[in-house]
């Protein structure tokens, strides 16, 4: 029902920023599902990162992440962004954006929907 690309991920020094693309599509309408952000590094578990709520746009975020991470969409490209500022070595890991019907959640089991996933490396 609903496929989702992830882009934006790269090798990039302590510091940086990116910006992490996701985009939607297919029959459902992309207004029902929430989205949200995840990433696991080698040898971690998936970590929840933040979440959007597609019908108000209510965001969500892991405490840990709180000020560097930013979550946004465009309606109009069915489009979710991650917005990552200062990077730094231990936020390496593969990004992967997920979907749901229903309230965001931070646990992974809740979403039925993944993306590929983009790879984040963060040189020291």
């Amino acid at each position: 029902q609903l496929q989702l690309v992830a882009s934006g991920g790269g090798l990039v020094q302590a510091g940086d920023s990116l910006r992490l693309s996701c985009v939607a599509s297919g029959r459902a309408p992309t207004s029902l599902f929430g989205r949200g952000w995840f990433r696991q590094a080698p040898g971690k578990e998936r970590e929840f990162v933040a979440a959007l709520r597609w019908r108000d746009g209510m965001t969500s975020y892991a405490d840990s992440l709180k000020g560097r991470f930013t979550i946004s969409r465009d309606n109009a490209k069915n489009t979710v962004y991650l917005q990552i500022n200062n990077l730094k070595p231990e936020d390496t890991a593969v990004y992967r954006c997920a979907a749901l019907t229903g309230t965001t959640t931070s646990n992974p089991n809740h979403y039925s929907y993944w993306g590929q996933g983009t790879q984040v490396t963060v040189s020291s």
